[in-house]
């Protein structure tokens, strides 16, 4: 019988080709390890397991109203407000500290939600878009964006109007040059930039009439 290119008999005469020894070869290997070094492995690694954390309770001000909750030490500030609280104005953006679209006010300053534990905000006062509003009436803020046509697309509109507020809390007359310093942290891929910055402008009017 013709044999395939590079196949050849083994000395024990049983017609086992190349190829077949391989795949035993491999199997066995196979079987070894998992019989063997694989299962020591896994048994070290269930011991160091580690398990889920301990929810902590935490009790969190937000928009004035206390909201006590059962949280993971790992959770953001944004996961809460929006996976558990279902305070979806506060947008989800870069994730990482650099869009600002997930912007909040904690104790009346600009904080990124996305870089702050709900565990870090506990006992502190945190404002979100929603609490800008009185009832179904906008805030000055608010109502100063959509005036002054301050976005296109609108996504990074709520990081911006919070920024905006927390700005003008600090200083409620502020200049063209402290505007666009303040609304640094928030970007804007339309750059609707200069409606952005004559909202805040109008806002801060609006603030002391």
């Amino acid at each position: 019988m013709s044999k395939k290119t590079g196949e050849h008999d083994c000395a024990c005469g049983k017609g086992l080709t190349r190829r077949g020894f391989l795949s035993t070869a491999g199997a066995t290997t196979a079987m070894v390890a998992v019989g063997g070094r694989v299962n020591v492995n896994v048994a070290q690694a269930a011991a160091t397991e580690i398990t889920s954390e301990e929810m902590a309770k935490v009790t969190l001000e937000i928009n004035g109203r206390p909201q006590r909750l059962l949280v993971e030490p790992r959770w953001t500030l944004l996961f809460v407000l929006r996976d558990r609280l279902g305070l979806t104005g506060t947008k989800v953006g870069c994730e990482r500290g650099e869009c600002g679209a997930c912007t909040v006010l904690i104790d009346d300053r600009p904080q990124y939600a996305c870089m702050t534990l709900a565990v870090e905000a506990a006992g502190r006062k945190i404002t979100t878009l929603e609490g800008l509003m009185e009832g179904e009436q906008l805030g000055p803020t608010q109502e100063a964006f959509l005036e002054e046509d301050a976005f296109q697309c609108g996504y990074c509109t709520p990081g911006q109007i919070m920024a905006a507020e927390g700005l003008l809390r600090a200083n409620p007359a502020p200049t063209a040059e402290e505007i666009a310093t303040g609304m640094s942290g928030n970007l804007c891929r339309c750059g609707a930039y200069t409606h952005i910055f004559n909202a805040v402008k109008t806002a801060a009017e609006k603030n002391r009439s």
